[in-house]
């Protein structure tokens, strides 16, 4: 990747001298630390892999009215997010090489002012995917513990409100973001941001986890023999493990870089770990990938809609 990868704003840290930066890098220059090449080439593969299931499960979402309720309506915003990310990475990616190839030939200014642009709108989706999963979360843990009044806490209303909202919240911040990059403050209100998801997540599907495994256990007292917890818990235990854990590997690097790059800039070891920033982009697009097969494609009635949407069946 060239100068003009995604986010290439956070890819080095601004807040070490020039003198100590390099005085690091050649303490590092060595084995692990020349980081890990990765063609453009996987880029646009995966790119284009979230782009088309994303699109799939927002086409089936419009196209099924049985599927038009809150749930289903932040499950189709996360697949425009990701996608988003996927489209954002593709045109940076095409800008790139229509520039080194020749065929785009634009004032350095112009291409500056492009690839903020652009920048930005990577940022917008990676800052609503991240709070769409969260929002996802709560709206499974009110459908369990508040069943009956589920209805009347998410309605439509409080749903558009919440998605408009997200969606504004994500423009202006990520505009913020490329804006004041420079600043620890931001980085340090994205790092806020995400533990804040992380944590919420985690509290959410545990607690979810526990009183599944609760209900497993009360039904399992009253058979004989009691099968039926010892598996129903195994399936909540994976469940619950490729959610958080898909989560934490495809979020974590990225903003553990942010972390590092405010706590440690010229340190050798957190040098090293900058040359690897095109791999946690990588696992960022990996997230847009495996997000429709965790929250939309076990779905039943989704995953018959989109038989209907492949075959063209309208």
């Amino acid at each position: 990747m060239s100068a003009l990868a995604p986010l290439r704003l956070l890819r080095e840290p601004w807040n070490a001298s020039e003198g100590n930066q390099s005085n690091a890098t050649v303490g590092v220059s060595s084995g692990w630390c020349q980081g890990l090449d990765i063609p453009n080439e996987l880029f646009l593969a995966l790119g284009l892999v979230s782009l088309v299931e994303n699109l799939l499960v927002v086409a089936a979402i419009l196209k099924n009215r049985n599927l038009h309720s809150p749930t289903y309506y932040f499950i189709c915003c996360l697949a425009v997010s990701d996608m988003l990310v996927s489209i954002s990475n593709l045109a940076e990616m095409l800008f790139m090489l229509l520039l080194e190839h020749g065929v785009l030939v634009m004032r350095p200014s112009i291409v500056r002012h492009m690839d903020s642009v652009i920048d930005t709108l990577i940022c917008s989706s990676v800052v609503s995917s991240l709070s769409f999963l969260g929002v996802i979360a709560v709206d499974r843990y009110i459908t369990i513990f508040y069943a009956l009044r589920y209805h009347s806490i998410m309605t439509l209303q409080r749903a558009v409100v919440t998605m408009a909202s997200i969606w504004l919240a994500s423009t202006v911040s990520s505009t913020v973001l490329i804006t004041y990059y420079r600043s620890n403050t931001i980085l340090l209100c994205l790092i806020g941001f995400f533990l804040f998801m992380l944590v919420l997540m985690l509290v959410l599907y545990i607690h979810m986890f526990a009183l599944a495994r609760h209900h497993l256990h009360s039904i399992s007292s009253q058979q004989k023999p009691p099968t039926a917890h010892r598996g129903g818990s195994l399936k909540g235990a994976v469940t619950l493990t490729i959610l958080l854990g898909v989560f934490f590997i495809c979020w974590g690097p990225f903003f553990f870089h942010l972390i590092l790059i405010v706590t440690c800039p010229t340190n050798p070891f957190c040098t090293c770990f900058f040359s690897y920033f095109n791999l946690f982009l990588i696992l960022i697009i990996c997230n847009s990938v495996i997000d429709p097969l965790i929250y939309a494609f076990r779905s039943q009635e989704l995953r018959r809609t989109l038989r209907e949407v492949v075959t063209c069946s309208w």
